[in-house]
């Protein structure tokens, strides 16, 4: 179990040291291109590279945080953006309210990957699991991991 628990940390603490910190001058222009026209409002821009990824964090309209992964092509490859409850589709939100009775909505987010959309919903409820899940649109949950 010690040897399980140590590989575990060591993943993750790898996959931390692949994501580095870069400036906007370091963005291959077709990416910065691409990014501008397509959210020319974001504010509160941060570069990251990510393997071969660049991924940025940003905020649009009143504070709505977004990530953005592009390859090298200047490609969307991923896209991630917070939500409100009320953006939910209805199926997604009966699913939840059906599966986790009791439980409140914490943080929605809407990511987009090769124009597949799923929702990433945190839930919480006293004195019980906290769980993360993710549903499809049509409110099968994909995945549920306790908190």
């Amino acid at each position: 179990m010690k040897k399980y628990m140590f590989v575990v940390v060591a993943l993750f603490i790898a996959s931390l040291s692949s994501a580095q910190e870069i400036s906007r001058s370091q963005v291959p222009s077709v990416i910065l291109n691409n990014f501008s026209t397509q959210f020319p409002k974001a504010t509160d821009v941060d570069w990251e590279k990510v393997g071969s990824q660049y991924l940025v964090d940003f905020e649009l309209d009143w504070n709505i945080d977004h990530e953005v992964w592009y390859n090298t092509s200047g490609e969307v490859v991923k896209h991630k953006k917070e939500i409100s409850k009320k953006a939910l589709p209805a199926k997604v939100l009966s699913a939840i309210h059906t599966e986790f009775k009791g439980y409140k909505i914490d943080d929605i987010e809407e990511v987009t990957i090769d124009g597949i959309i799923s929702y990433e919903v945190e839930i919480h409820a006293p004195m019980k699991k906290d769980w993360n899940v993710t549903l499809d649109k049509k409110g099968t949950i994909l995945s549920k991991v306790s908190d």
